[in-house]
């Protein structure tokens, strides 16, 4: 059984509050100072538990406008919110959960240490994450779910390039075979399948631009498009799922009408944030603001 390592904040009192409330600020882990992620506790939070929102930039590095875009929706549901920033020169291959190369880190383990020292200075619940990533993020997200489901509470992908298939017979990261590689991490389906994940595509994101990844095989599995991927990965993971006698329900698609490929235009045009933050379904959901 893959188990991730135990919280800080189950282990020691949190320190509440190093961090300012209702305010964004840039944070670095004490035992990797070079790892950076943005923090922001509502003035809504509670005192302690307060459920913990993860959202995950993509090639852009955009974390901090990751964390100013969803203040207000942290407000509205009293959420801790976290935005990691996975610097292109320390995390090479992120996305993917791979180092990249020789000396530097894998973005997995970085993020359970990054959602551990927040709840020690928040006093928030760390224990399930509430995950969301856009493009490259969103990559990301859906792999840390499947490698890691106990640390899930659910998964929102945003306009993902390509995906993770829950076929065996494929090799990571085309799908879950790890012979030959990646042999530090697991996948169990009997265990991922129960993580509720959800894809939001924008209606528009169709065009094969640069930052999207093309190949035939690609265009032949998972389709040409990031609308076409989504769904057909929904489609999988349902089917997956259904065939272990599980509940395929706990996967939805969405589409975003008039949306392209622009996180910035998705959360301010779009209704992004309240896609993302009403699939959580947290009980703080309607807290004021």
């Amino acid at each position: 059984m893959t188990v991730h390592p135990i919280p800080v904040n189950a282990l020691a009192a949190p320190r509440r509050l190093r961090a300012p409330v209702g305010k964004v600020v840039q944070q670095s882990l004490p035992q990797h100072p070079q790892v950076e992620y943005f923090l922001y506790v509502p003035r809504t939070a509670p005192a302690r538990d307060a459920p913990m929102v993860v959202s995950v930039h993509g090639i852009a590095r955009n974390a901090v406008e990751h964390a100013f875009r969803f203040r207000d929706w942290a407000e509205r549901t009293g959420c801790v919110l976290v935005a990691p920033l996975f610097r292109r020169d320390r995390f090479g291959q992120y996305q993917q959960l791979l180092p990249g190369g020789t000396g530097l880190l894998r973005a997995d383990l970085m993020l359970h240490a990054i959602a551990d020292e927040a709840a020690r200075i928040t006093g928030a619940d760390a224990g399930r994450l509430h995950m969301f990533g856009f493009s490259g993020g969103g990559q990301f997200v859906h792999r840390f779910a499947m490698a890691w489901p106990e640390r899930v509470a659910a998964a929102v992908v945003g306009a993902a390039g390509w995906y993770t298939a829950p076929d065996p017979s494929l090799r990571y990261p085309w799908g879950l075979g790890l012979e030959g590689g990646s042999a530090e991490l697991r996948f169990e389906p009997e265990r991922f399948l129960r993580v509720p994940a959800h894809v939001i595509v924008g209606a528009r994101d169709v065009d094969r631009d640069p930052a999207l990844r093309k190949s035939k095989r690609l265009d032949r599995l998972q389709g040409r498009n990031r609308v076409e991927r989504g769904r057909r990965w929904i489609e999988a993971m349902r089917a997956a799922s259904e065939g272990r006698g599980l509940d395929g329900g706990r996967f939805s698609f969405t589409e975003l009408p008039g949306a392209d490929h622009s996180f910035t235009a998705a959360a301010t045009r779009w209704g992004l944030g309240e896609q993302v933050f009403g699939l959580f379904e947290f009980e703080a959901l309607h807290v004021s603001a």
